[in-house]
């Protein structure tokens, strides 16, 4: 995949830390690599599980969830 793209919210005063993302070109799957270190590792996931990951991040319990 070679359509990279990272959050708009990964800034300057973020210091860059950030992950990046990549879909497949019939939007299949969904790439994740650190944007520190792009040649070390990629995961890859079905669209469908990586879209409901992200949406439950989006609610209360998840952003709960996830600091513990």
């Amino acid at each position: 995949m070679d359509n990279w793209r990272k959050s708009s919210y990964s800034g300057e005063g973020d210091g860059n830390e950030c992950v990046e993302i990549a879909t497949s070109l019939t939007h299949t799957y969904v790439s994740v690599r650190d944007s520190k270190a792009p040649a070390l590792a990629v995961l890859t996931f079905p669209g469908g599980a990586f879209h409901a990951f992200v949406e439950t991040l989006k609610t209360d319990a998840g952003r709960l969830h996830a600091a513990t």
